[in-house]
């Protein structure tokens, strides 16, 4: 009578060998087939990851609090579980699963938090450097689609750091407003060029439970230097990406995994005091040459 009891269980009770199957099997008609399919796949590889490490009472408990302290931390300005899936590789894991490109084209990287919209448009050769810090940097090149044809009329909006290591946005009233952003027009032949300062590396906000998880797995907040761009022109896919330093000291251990081989730039120190004198730089400088190469839309 009891076994017919339990056989006519319209679900099976918890069993630790088959622990995901049993939670899997309980979502209803009601989910559609994509979060099914989410869902099915995230309690499958928690649950192996639990049978994996088995975690004590105590260790999960902590987990807990660390999540619920990722939470607390968060606000309008400062979404720290961002942060997290930043430091873990998975935002720029996401970001390289949703902007494949043929072979030739500028690779896709992440955003970052510090973009912001409409910043001022500028004639080509303009100095975005408002606050004067910083080594002169001249960057020129030209917008391309994968046959190598020029794109007319390609838009290049770009920001960095200043020589300090922060973001206009971060130091309100102390840096220029718009410091070191600023939207460009290429040429007839693709080309575009400005003026700018030659980035530094900066860090990661680390004052939060995030900050502190680096400490404990002996890894360091910082962001390899680079500048920000997306390039953008009607037909291709826009590319959102950075262009790295080849001699920063954190090229290889870029704290939120934003470097790729392909984005780092051979950036060229000049002593050549006629250029200098006629681009309104002191000697030496920087020169960058960094070509973008679009993909067609679709």
């Amino acid at each position: 009578m009891d076994m017919q009891k339990v056989e006519s269980n319209k679900y099976a009770y918890f069993e630790e060998n088959t622990s995901a199957e049993i939670v899997n099997a309980r979502m209803g008609s009601e989910a559609s087939p994509r979060l099914r399919e989410v869902m099915s796949s995230l309690v499958i590889h928690l649950h192996q990851a639990i049978k994996e490490v088995e975690p004590t009472h105590e260790e999960w408990k902590q987990a807990i609090q660390f999540l619920t302290d990722v939470g607390h931390i968060c606000t309008d300005w400062r979404q720290e579980f961002i942060l997290l899936s930043d430091i873990l590789g998975v935002s720029t894991l996401v970001d390289s699963i949703n902007n494949r490109r043929p072979t030739g084209a500028t690779e896709n990287t992440i955003l970052g938090p510090f973009y912001v919209p409409n910043a001022p448009r500028y004639a080509n050769g303009a100095n975005i450097c408002l606050d004067g810090k910083g080594e002169p940097l001249v960057v020129s090149g030209r917008v391309l689609n994968t046959a190598g044809e020029p794109i007319p009329g390609a838009t290049i909006d770009v920001w960095q750091t200043n020589d300090d290591g922060f973001y206009d946005v971060q130091q309100k009233g102390v840096q220029p407003d718009w410091n070191l952003r600023g939207v460009f027009t290429a040429d007839a032949d693709g080309k575009y060029w400005y003026r700018s300062a030659k980035p530094h590396f900066y860090p990661i906000p680390d004052d939060g439970p995030v900050g502190k998880l680096l400490g404990v797995l002996g890894r360091h907040p910082n962001r390899a230097a680079h500048i920000h761009y997306i390039v953008t022109a009607p037909g291709y896919a826009p590319i959102v990406t950075h262009v790295f330093t080849p001699d920063c000291p954190y090229l290889d251990e870029d704290a939120v995994f934003g470097v790729k081989h392909s984005l780092i730039a051979d950036f060229q120190k000049m002593e050549d005091e006629n250029r200098a004198e006629s681009l309104e730089f002191s000697c030496p400088f920087w020169s960058l040459n960094w070509d973008f190469v679009l993909a067609s839309q679709g």
